[in-house]
């Protein structure tokens, strides 16, 4: 049984499909299932179940999965170890993280770190929704609630405030907003409520409003941009909206909102440098960026 096979069938138990995991691999989708079967006739068993609708593990892949990423934070760490005592940085590094981090948190350390790093390699995505670090949809995640299983660990790197904004003109136009009742005069901006991916996302409702906003998206940029067409009210995130000096502050007595930004990574990535040194330099830009007092970093490793 070769190493090499058993990467290939991890890929294919994360991607479900040949294409997408040649795709990762950059192998052929033929090559792909040449060697699932080549390792499936070594081992004596059926890994895969196959269907139109993709490869399911099946009882004997369940079982290999773990035996395989063992192997896989193995090679990672005899790679950092034999060859990872450069200064410099090298391979792929890949973060998944909410548009609104991607767009105001995370560009310039990204960019420095490549700058100084020009054999690093850095992938940035940015989708409003949690990622799986068991399927290796990311090295890296950032997330507003901390995964409670897993094989993970989770460092706090810190709290941030959101507040109600609307183009001063929206509110002189409405009349004076003194109370939340008041907000029933004006649109709302906001998640879609069938699409909210973390429950700490769903401001309106925690506002008590009854009906979901009259515009609203699943992106944050695209409730941005609304926000500053002047099309309604939005609870935005502070570092988003001091980019714009157009925007003002609605019911900043009632309106005012904690959340936290955690960084999440897999416990087999722990000695692998370029993940590290990627996590070090998220943790510190985030903070310096978002200007808030923390307490000390949390590491802890769930059950």
């Amino acid at each position: 049984m070769k190493w090499d096979d058993l990467r290939v069938f991890l890929a294919l138990a994360r991607q479900n499909r040949l294409m997408n995991a040649g795709r990762v691999l950059g192998l052929d989708p033929a090559t792909v299932g040449r060697r699932v079967t080549s390792l499936e006739q070594a081992l004596g068993a059926k890994l895969f179940d196959r269907s139109p609708q993709g490869y399911a593990l099946t009882e004997a892949g369940h079982a290999l999965v773990p035996h395989a990423q063992a192997m896989e934070g193995l090679a990672a760490m005899v790679t950092e170890d034999i060859g990872g005592h450069s200064d410099k940085l090298s391979g792929t590094v890949r973060i998944g993280a909410p548009d609104g981090v991607s767009n105001y948190l995370l560009t310039d350390a990204c960019e420095a770190l490549s700058r100084d790093n020009p054999e690093l390699q850095v992938q940035v995505v940015a989708l409003p929704r949690m990622f799986s670090l068991s399927k290796r949809e990311a090295d890296l995640a950032i997330t507003v609630s901390p995964p409670t299983a897993g094989r993970l660990t989770v460092r706090k790197i810190s709290d941030y405030r959101l507040s109600l904004y609307a183009r001063p003109e929206l509110v002189a136009a409405v009349g004076s907003i003194r109370s939340v009742d008041d907000l029933r005069k004006v649109r709302g901006i906001g998640y879609i409520s069938d699409m909210i991916f973390d429950k700490e996302l769903d401001y309106f409702a925690l506002l008590g409003q009854d009906t979901e906003p009259a515009l609203t998206s699943n992106s944050l940029i695209v409730q941005l941009r609304w926000c500053l067409k002047g099309a309604g009210v939005c609870i935005l995130p502070d570092f988003v909206a001091r980019e714009y000096p157009d925007l003002q502050v609605v019911l900043p007595e009632d309106v005012h909102l904690t959340r936290a930004f955690f960084l999440v990574r897999h416990q087999d990535d722990a000695r692998v440098a370029r993940i590290n040194r990627m996590a070090e330099v998220i943790v510190d830009w985030m903070r310096a960026a978002l200007h808030e007092r923390v307490e000390a970093p949390v590491n802890l490793t769930l059950p």
